[in-house]
């Protein structure tokens, strides 16, 4: 597939990075010479400097022969006008980063087709969801649903009371006589290990579990985690990440957000009705004490600075609260926020990512989430008529090592993927793979 970048920013540059592991012929565009110069040298990729939003840059990119469009600039305005112009020149498909709510309404999405736009994405909409996600299950550090739900993935940290430590694989699952989850990979020590019925499970491993929904009690119970009862909920800053997480939630639970400029905090008052809205320094501990952190069930800090972000969850922690999520969009940053101790790190980028590299799969792929701490993916193909895999039984389908069929979505039923399980046409099927993996699955639907 021929694909053409613009931004050279986080987002574009991790794109690049997943997909120059598949091969596909990649152009990025970019005004700052420095960011394509990093790009130059660490990917094999074209790199044409000039604005996005000139028909000579344009050109020269060759975006009049690609399959693909993606723009994904600090500025929404200069996306959509690009999109529009290589829709215009001749690109099969564009794809335009936006930070307008606006603009996701169905009305205003047919006027963007019909200007050239195919597809938009927010990922301020999509970084909130997440958020509220694990809100609503709070023994997870983080959860991303498949088919509206039907099947979950939830990823856990293993602790000293979970009933399962120190076992292996094949006899934790005799803990529980529920067999609708499945663990699906384990991150130790900064490595990813798809398991097999051997593999032990030890104190602070991370777990990838995927679940129906009738296997969630008994897997959090299996696990050691119970669902805790949030009503107190405080978000420092009101970013959009914050605004639309609060609107989700402020219908169900007291909410509460602390912002630092006073002029925002009056636009605060009138955009989220049901939700306290209170002008102070998060960072100051004393405004913390003041504003009831030690009765705070959820601790959310989604500010614009990632280092405020995890210093205040981690001094959250020290009160007691007990589920603390932070926005960390530097990538270098993660790793280090999660193994401090704060429950979830939520990425916005990394999430726009996962949407867009769904447009780029030769199968059809309905969704794929990008998981922090782990380079693993998370994909759910649809199945094809004649793919390879509805051919035989799973234990007779040659899978590529690194690749575990997770579970599957048949009409309004779903379930754990067994050896003898036969994948149908049609069917939704949910795939956990390492990065060695994920360009061959594909073949398979």
């Amino acid at each position: 597939m021929k694909i053409v970048i613009s931004g050279a920013g986080d987002v574009g540059s991790y794109l690049a990075k997943m997909l120059t592991k598949e091969n596909h012929d990649i152009v990025m565009i970019d005004l700052k010479a420095e960011l394509l110069k990093e790009i130059d040298n660490s990917y094999d990729i074209m790199c044409v400097e000039g604005s996005c939003s000139s028909f000579t840059v344009l050109k020269e990119a060759n975006t009049a022969a690609c399959d693909l469009y993606i723009a994904v600039t600090n500025s929404e305005d200069t996306n959509i006008l690009s999109c529009v112009f290589a829709k215009k020149l001749g690109a099969k498909k564009t794809v335009a980063r936006v930070g307008n709510m606006e603009y996701l309404n169905p009305l205003n999405k047919l006027t963007f087709i019909n200007l050239g736009v195919d597809r938009i994405i927010y990922p301020e909409y999509i970084a909130a969801k997440e958020i509220v996600g694990v809100i609503k299950q709070t023994g997870t550090t983080e959860i991303f649903e498949f088919s509206g739900g039907k099947l979950t993935l939830f990823v856990i940290k293993l602790d000293e009371n979970s009933p399962i430590i120190n076992m292996n694989l094949r006899d934790a699952s005799t803990v529980s006589k529920n067999k609708n989850y499945r663990v699906v990979a384990i991150t130790r020590n900064d490595e990813t290990i798809i398991p097999r019925g051997n593999d032990m499970l030890l104190n602070g491993d991370v777990v990838y579990i995927i679940t129906n929904p009738t296997g969630i009690p008994s897997l959090l119970k299996t696990a050691g985690k119970e669902k805790l009862e949030l009503n107190n909920v405080t978000f420092l800053g009101g970013s959009r990440v914050g605004i639309k997480s609060a609107k989700f939630l402020e219908n169900h639970l007291n909410v509460k957000m602390i912002e630092l400029n006073p002029e925002k905090s009056f636009k605060l008052v009138d955009l989220l009705p049901k939700t306290m809205i209170i002008n102070g320094d998060g960072r100051n501990i004393d405004v913390l004490i003041e504003e009831g952190i030690e009765q705070t069930d959820a601790f959310i800090a989604v500010t614009g600075d990632a280092e405020t972000n995890i210093l205040t969850c981690l001094l959250a922690k020290r009160y007691g609260v007990k589920k603390t999520i932070a926005e960390v969009e530097n990538l270098d940053y993660i790793d280090i926020a999660s193994k401090m101790g704060i429950d979830t790190i939520v990425n916005k980028k990394l999430s726009a990512a996962s949407t867009i590299y769904t447009l780029t799969m030769k199968a059809e792929v309905s969704s794929i989430k990008c998981l922090t701490g782990t380079d693993a993916e998370v994909l759910e193909f649809i199945t094809s008529r004649d793919a390879i895999i509805t051919k035989n039984k799973l234990k007779d389908v040659d899978l590529p090592e690194g690749v575990i069929v997770a579970g599957i979505v048949r009409d309004s039923k779903s379930f754990i993927a067994m050896g003898d399980t036969q994948i149908k046409p049609n069917d939704k099927v949910v795939i956990f793979a390492l990065p060695s993996a994920i360009h061959k699955i594909a073949y398979f639907f």
